[in-house]
């Protein structure tokens, strides 16, 4: 897992690097490097913390 996915908790903000179509996305919990995250538009995704680095999005 990434440092940063590691970092991850339920309430953050990221985005998908290679699904920008997602748009920003609240993660919902980060267990053992399989990061939940509910997509505005794509719906509850599964993320394997191991092969891709989520984008974490400062928005006020």
């Amino acid at each position: 897992m990434t440092d940063m996915n590691a970092l991850l908790e339920p309430g953050n903000l990221v985005r998908h690097p290679d699904r920008p179509d997602w748009g920003v996305g609240q993660v919902q919990s980060n267990i053992a490097g399989k990061i939940t995250v509910n997509f505005r538009e794509a719906g509850k995704v599964v993320i394997d913390g191991n092969r891709i680095a989520l984008d974490p999005v400062f928005e006020g």
